[in-house]
């Protein structure tokens, strides 16, 4: 295997050479040819004329041309000798820095951290650069237990029984790898600044996938790479920050994601480049399958594009806020959420899509408010007009209030609605052209304006006899 290595090794040096000699000879027949066509031309030009032409002077003109062409061959073959000397002086900082982040040494690979980081700045080609930093990504995303974080063990060993017989099981860890990491995070962060110092990382592609990240602080970041992902990654520590970060790459995924603490997402943005029309089921912000198991917030946030996903997420914290966010994507969909805990805001939210989706969501929390929300485009350009807004088989428990709330565009559904607690539509515009509460699965706890008088319930609200009547029979209250 050596002696194949060195024969490669071989191979590769003499194929760079030959490529070398290869552009050089095409450079120098080329001028060859350029000048020998040079001098035709002139002889051609000034032979016309009745006057026999001076063949010196086309011959100086000539070789000025070739010395010209010459100078030119020189530089082609500096240019590729100065890139393959780049190439070589790449690899083997690369290597090197590559090599100290699989040292055993902490401060070893706290070092590697940041001559990674220094040959990602100093060699701007995107390719160098991405590759640095899908390594510095790739370190994140490696096994990592956060409890053995800070541990100066490299190894524990433990017994357990394994059918009857006693079993040393040894443990190896990489020590204090907790300081490690954070050193990768706060390295990315700051490349990703818009007041970075050094060379900015954010045109570049991110993958924490299965990433373990503790107390991240990704403020003000900017991510504009055309992939951005953190599917089933898992935060922890006391606080996860993105406030006021952005997105702007055409895929931007936390797909299955876990937050085990307190997130904040106030007023990022969400919002992906143009993309090919064949692109447009790809692209888009993704928090599908998401579990928020502490309180989070996107107060102001802003969400554009092809579409924003938060189907099937769980948010199971004591507080959960969407206040001032605005949703703009062609597709915003809730479909199948869980919206549990002390209280969840959507309080002067906008929805303005082409299509928003609440389909089969749960609003299981003490408080669920949408108060003074819009829900559905309010213009009347035909691009511009929300198409649906549907709450079907949606299921409200607890206290649920959309008091002015505003919902237009073309439809609004609450079909199928299980509505059971005690639920709010005061002082609401229904100014879509078609409001239905058709076929409900339960209606307890319902307040409108016009209850008093069923006669001035909106026409565009159906059906048109009201009270809806339950499809099933509603639940006994127990005293």
């Amino acid at each position: 295997m050596r002696r194949w290595g060195r024969f490669g090794n071989t191979l590769n040096r003499t194929a760079h050479r030959s490529a070398l000699m290869l552009s050089g000879l095409i450079a120098v027949v080329g001028g060859f040819a350029i000048a020998a066509l040079t001098w035709w031309l002139l002889w051609r030009s000034w032979g016309a004329q009745a006057e026999t032409p001076n063949r010196l002077d086309l011959t100086k003109i000539a070789l000025w041309v070739t010395a010209g062409v010459g100078a030119a061959v020189a530089l082609v073959i500096a240019y590729r000798r100065q890139r393959d000397n780049e190439r070589g002086r790449f690899a083997e900082l690369f290597g090197a820095a590559a090599s100290q982040l699989g040292n055993t040494d902490v401060a070893v690979r706290i070092a590697g951290v940041y001559a990674l980081a220094g040959v990602a700045d100093e060699f701007s080609a995107p390719a160098r650069r991405q590759q640095c930093v899908d390594v510095l990504c790739g370190y994140l995303r490696l096994p990592y237990v956060p409890d053995e974080g800070g541990s100066h063990l490299v190894s524990k060993s433990q017994r357990v029984e394994d059918s009857g017989t006693a079993v040393e099981r040894v443990y190896n860890y990489r020590q204090n790898d907790r300081q490690v990491r954070d050193t990768i995070v706060r390295v990315i962060a700051e490349h990703l600044r818009p007041t970075a110092t050094g060379t900015s990382w954010s045109t570049c592609d991110f993958d924490f996938s299965d990433a373990v990240l503790e107390d991240l602080d990704f403020r003000h970041v900017i991510f504009a790479g055309h992939n951005t992902r953190f599917t089933n990654a898992s935060f922890t520590g006391r606080s996860t920050s993105f406030e006021q970060a952005r997105f702007l790459g055409k895929r931007v995924s936390f797909r299955g994601a876990m937050f085990r603490s307190p997130t904040e997402f106030d007023h990022a943005v969400f919002a992906h480049t143009s993309v090919h029309r064949t692109e447009r089921d790809s692209a888009g912000t993704v928090f599908v399958d998401v579990t928020f198991g502490g309180s989070v917030s996107f107060e102001g946030a802003r969400f554009a594009g092809a579409r924003t996903g938060f189907t099937r997420s769980s948010f199971a914290g004591d507080r959960s806020s969407f206040a001032n966010a605005r949703f703009a994507a062609g597709l915003t969909s809730f479909e199948r959420c869980i919206f549990d805990g002390e209280r969840v805001t959507f309080t002067s939210a906008e929805f303005v899509g082409g299509k928003v989706v609440f389909t089969a969501s749960r609003f299981y929390a003490e408080a669920s408010v949408f108060d003074c929300a819009r829900l559905g485009s309010h213009t009347r350009w035909r691009n511009g007009l929300t198409q649906e807004v549907t709450f079907a088989r949606a299921e409200y428990h607890g206290k649920v209030s959309f008091a002015d709330a505003i919902f237009g565009g073309r439809s609004v559904a609450f079909t199928g609605g299980d509505f059971f607690g005690n639920i709010s539509f005061r002082r609401v515009a229904f100014d879509a052209r078609e409001v239905t509460f058709e076929r409900p699965k339960a209606w307890v706890g319902l307040h409108f304006d016009w209850d008093g008088s069923p006669n001035t319930k909106p026409a565009n609200v159906s059906p048109a006899q009201w009270p809806p009547v339950p499809a099933e029979a509603p639940p006994e209250l127990t005293v």
